[in-house]
Formats: structure tokens, C-alpha cells, sequence
């Protein structure tokens, strides 16, 4: 599909069911939920690849982790419900998130407060019928500073700490065959759902588990993403080696995630929280991430992005109203987190499985 031009779906989609007080809703539609996840689509996306063994077990494993459940889950799958049925809506994903349809103020008010249900929002923005989402992350800088390094057209897509897919979105805008996230967060998983509503015909899937929760040694993926997801490891290396198994021989990982000056020696390991994050182990210099990656047997590490986070890129909006960045630097020096620590720097990497 042309995804760098605007999309127009030929399908029409089918009613949401009933809405019901969400005091009332429980997860009795489990089948329902498993079924918006395209899972039987994925399958057949996947058939004839070393990754079809793999999705044809998907189903019985996600349906246990459905069950697990979580408290607000109920609540969050019934605003996807609440969202209106919009027939055959255009797509932009090349230059951001946006839907478009003929709308009205009626539509926008449902649409809006659907949404505003599944607060709150971290990545993003998204535009949905000119209901302007505006997340906490500028999610669409970085995807700005990123994606000029990677060649995605065609190509088989995994994204490791997904999020809610904003990003998975637009690695379709620049011509992914196609992209499967991984999230254990019910929330963002909701999220996702929410724009998958409207467009379930576009290869992007959304899976409620973490990387730890995949098969050893999968091996069928051309791309493999980890984005904010490596300074959450208690082990760095073992996340890089875990994410080269999933790549193809000749694959591309592209890593992004926090670092500090220094050379190859340099790791800082926070004494308790970074900028009020409790669970940040490790970050590294360029220089020592370039050494891991070599360590864990990957080729041609190189640094293409170093970029110090502003405090307009991470901020609170009416969609994420708790504290953010500005409330975790130190006010009086904006160069150190209120721990007295190097203030957020961020570096993509893109290395080779060989």
C-alpha cells in the first residue's frame, strides 16, 4: 500500500457493540477484544516466514494474559467501544498521525470524549478528525531525528516497548511492509485499539507483551526498534542479545535511549531515581553503548542522533496532566534533574546482525 500518500480504506466497519454504564462492563467479551486484535490476520500476513510458528501460538498466549487482566481494563476497553463508527476515513502517515473524514461538531464531541477516557496519553500527537491529541511526548520530533537513518520501505518491523503505536503508525507512513509492537501496557495497548478502529486493514499489530514474553531465536525480522527501553533494563546486555535474536541475519537494530558524556569506560547508575524515575539502571556514554553492542555481536555500530530533551518536547498537556520533564530539573539549572544528575540526553544507534 502506498502508506506515504494519503489511504483510503474500501472497507466499511462493522458497528461497536452496545455501550453499557462502565460500572457495569466486564470483561465477558473477552473473544471480542482478542478478535480486534487481527491475530488471524497476522497469521496470514505471516504465513511462509519463520515467524508463522510463532503467531499460530500468539492466540492462547495472549488470551491467558487478557485473562490476568488489570483493574482498569474494563474501563479502557469500553472508551475504544464508545469511539463512533466513521465509514472509509483517509490516513496520513507519512508527515504525522491524522484522520480525515466529511465530520461534524457531533462527531468531534464523540470522539473527544472516547478518548479522553484512555487518558493519559504519552506518545503521540494524533489527530483524530480534528480532535488534536496532544501528547506528552513530541513523539513526532524524534521520529524526525530517527527516521532519515533508516530505510524501512518493505520491510518486516519490530517495535519492543511499543507504547500506545504511534510510532508503529508512522514506520507504515515510511513504507514498512509491515510492524508488530510489543507492550505490556494495557493502557497503551487500549490506545493503539483506539486508532486500529479506524483502520483495520493496515498491517500494524499490537501485542500486550513484553520482549521476554517472545520465543528465543526468532530470527524474522528486518528491522528490529528499541526505543526508551534500554535504561529500564537491570540487564543491558542480555536486552541487546534478546533483540538480536530477533532479527534476521543482515537485520538492522535501531536503539534509542539515554546517555551521558564520557568515553567507553563512562556508565552513570543512578543511586535511587533519575528525574524522578526510580526504574533507570544504566547510561551509558556513545562510546560505552557502541562497545555493548559490539560485545553482544552486532556490526557496524553507529551513533547518527544526540539530542538533549527540551522541556517543550516532554511536557504536561490537557492529555497527560500529570508532573513531566519541567517538574523534573532542577529549577534552578535546567542542565541537571532534580537528583542533582545530568539532565535527559538521548542517542540513536543503528548496528547490523551479521
Amino acid at each position: 500500500f502506498p502508506y506515504t500518500t494519503l489511504f483510503r480504506s474500501g472497507r466499511r466497519l462493522q458497528p461497536g457493540q452496545p455501550m453499557v454504564p462502565v460500572s457495569q462492563l466486564r470483561l465477558d467479551d473477552r473473544p471480542a477484544m482478542i478478535q480486534h486484535l487481527a491475530l488471524d490476520a497476522l497469521q496470514r500476513h505471516l504465513a511462509g516466514s519463520p515467524l508463522y510458528g510463532w503467531a499460530t501460538s500468539l492466540p492462547a498466549q495472549i488470551a491467558a494474559r487478557i485473562e490476568e487482566g488489570h483493574g482498569d481494563l474494563a474501563r479502557w476497553w469500553s472508551a475504544v467501544q464508545r469511539l463512533p463508527q466513521v465509514p472509509a476515513p483517509k490516513v496520513e502517515l507519512a508527515q504525522r498521525f491524522a484522520l480525515h473524514s466529511d465530520h461534524d461538531a457531533v462527531l468531534q464531541a464523540q470522539v473527544k470524549e472516547a478518548l479522553q477516557g484512555l487518558i493519559p496519553w504519552r506518545k503521540g500527537p494524533f489527530d483524530f478528525f480534528g480532535v488534536q491529541v496532544d501528547t506528552e511526548w513530541r513523539s513526532d520530533w524524534k521520529w524526525e531525528r530517527v527516521s532519515p537513518h533508516v530505510e524501512l520501505r518493505g520491510k518486516r518491523v519490530l517495535d519492543v516497548g511499543c507504547g500506545n503505536g504511534y510510532y508503529q503508525w508512522r514506520m507504515l507512513g515510511a513504507g514498512a511492509e509491515s510492524v508488530v509492537g510489543v507492550d505490556p501496557n494495557w493502557l497503551f495497548l487500549c490506545q493503539f485499539l483506539a486508532a486500529k478502529r479506524y483502520l483495520p486493514e493496515l498491517p500494524a499489530w499490537h501485542l500486550p507483551l513484553a520482549l521476554e514474553d517472545l520465543p528465543e531465536k526468532l530470527e524474522g525480522f528486518d528491522t528490529v526498534f528499541s526505543m526508551g527501553v534500554l535504561y529500564h533494563r537491570r540487564s543491558p546486555i542480555d536486552h541487546l542479545l534478546a533483540l538480536k535474536d530477533c532479527l534476521k541475519r543482515g537485520g538492522e537494530l535501531v536503539l534509542e535511549t539515554l546517555v551521558v558524556e564520557g568515553d567507553a569506560s563512562t556508565v552513570l547508575v543512578p543511586e535511587d531515581r533519575y528525574a524522578q524515575m526510580r526504574n533507570v539502571w544504566f547510561l551509558p556514554s556513545v562510546a560505552a553503548l557502541e562497545l555493548w553492542l559490539r560485545r553482544a555481536g552486532f556490526a557496524d555500530a553507529r551513533c547518527v542522533d544526540v539530542s538533549l530533551t527540551s522541556v517543550e518536547e516532554q511536557r504536561s498537556t490537557e492529555w497527560m496532566r500529570f508532573q513531566s520533564l519541567p517538574e523534573f530539573l532542577d529549577p534552578q539549572d535546567r542542565s541537571r534533574t532534580v537528583e542533582g544528575l545530568p539532565a535527559p540526553m538521548r542517542a540513536t544507534l543503528v548496528a547490523r546482525k551479521p
